[in-house]
């Protein structure tokens, strides 16, 4: 089981869960974060005084925990349709699961996704 982290700008949810319901993905988590990258923000300042501050930009981090099997097919499409050429695009992180346990029923592993 893999976790994937995808970062993104919030106008791109719809079509990213519409990639991940395609692929079969079983349900996501969903945070809204503020954050800056190479481009080092270009929105609104966020600072308790007078003084300019860090410029962070809006975006959600949605996480899901999938079968190793269709994690190369979600990272694909997401690339192929989130894409935009531009920064602040995002980025996906892929960490590795232990293991996992439903609490209502408690199946393990990849029955309990």
């Amino acid at each position: 089981m893999k976790e994937l982290e995808i970062v993104i700008k919030p106008e791109k949810l719809e079509n990213l869960k519409r990639i991940l319901d395609s692929e079969g993905a079983r349900g996501v988590m969903i945070t809204t974060i503020f954050g800056y990258g190479h481009q080092k923000g270009t929105g609104q300042v966020y600072t308790r005084d007078e003084t300019p501050g860090i410029n962070l930009l809006p975006k959600l981090s949605v996480r899901t925990v999938v079968k190793d099997e269709i994690v190369e097919g979600i990272i694909n499409k997401v690339l192929e349709e989130l894409n935009t050429n531009s920064f602040g695009d995002g980025k996906i992180f892929i960490k590795d699961i232990e293991g996992a346990v439903k609490i209502r029923t408690g199946e393990t592993g990849n029955d309990a996704l």
